[in-house]
C-alpha cells in the first residue's frame, strides 16, 4: 500500500519549536518533489513548504521563513520539517504530499496527481 505518514505534531507553547516526520511506505521518496501544507478551522489549505526530489532546492512560504526547515533523509525513506519559532497562527492540521517531479512547488493543487498524507495536528497554545 502506497502511503505517507506525518508524526511530530502536537501541543506547544509560543515561542517553541516541533519537528515533523513525513515518512513514506510502499513507495521510494526520492523521486518525489514533497511538499508541507497546513490547514486551518475554517481556512482553505495553504503550502508551507516544499523540496525537491533531489533535496538541492527548497521553497517556503512568506509566513514561515526564517523560522521553518524542510529537510529529506531519502535513506529513511522520510522528509522533515523543523517548526521553530512558533506562533498562535501556526496552529493548523499538517499534511505532507508526494508528486513526481524534479521541482517543488507549494501549490496545492500541483500534488492532485501525487500522494497525500492524513495529517498530524500542531497547536501553539499559551
Amino acid at each position: 500500500q502506497l502511503q505517507l505518514v506525518e508524526s511530530g505534531g502536537g501541543l506547544v507553547q509560543p515561542g517553541g519549536s516541533l519537528r515533523l516526520s513525513c515518512a513514506a511506505s510502499g513507495f521510494t521518496l526520492s523521486a518525489y518533489a514533497i511538499g508541507w501544507f497546513r490547514q486551518a478551522p475554517g481556512k482553505e489549505r495553504e503550502g508551507v513548504s516544499c523540496i525537491r526530489s533531489s533535496g538541492d532546492g527548497t521553497n517556503y512560504a512568506d509566513s514561515v521563513k526564517g523560522r521553518f526547515t524542510i529537510s529529506r533523509d531519502n535513506a529513511k525513506n522520510t522528509v522533515y520539517l523543523q517548526m521553530n519559532s512558533l506562533k498562535l497562527e501556526d496552529t493548523a492540521v499538517y499534511y505532507c504530499a508526494a508528486v513526481k517531479s524534479l521541482w517543488c512547488t507549494i501549490v496545492v493543487d500541483s500534488y492532485g496527481d501525487g500522494f497525500w498524507g492524513q495529517g498530524t495536528q500542531v497547536t501553539v497554545s499559551s
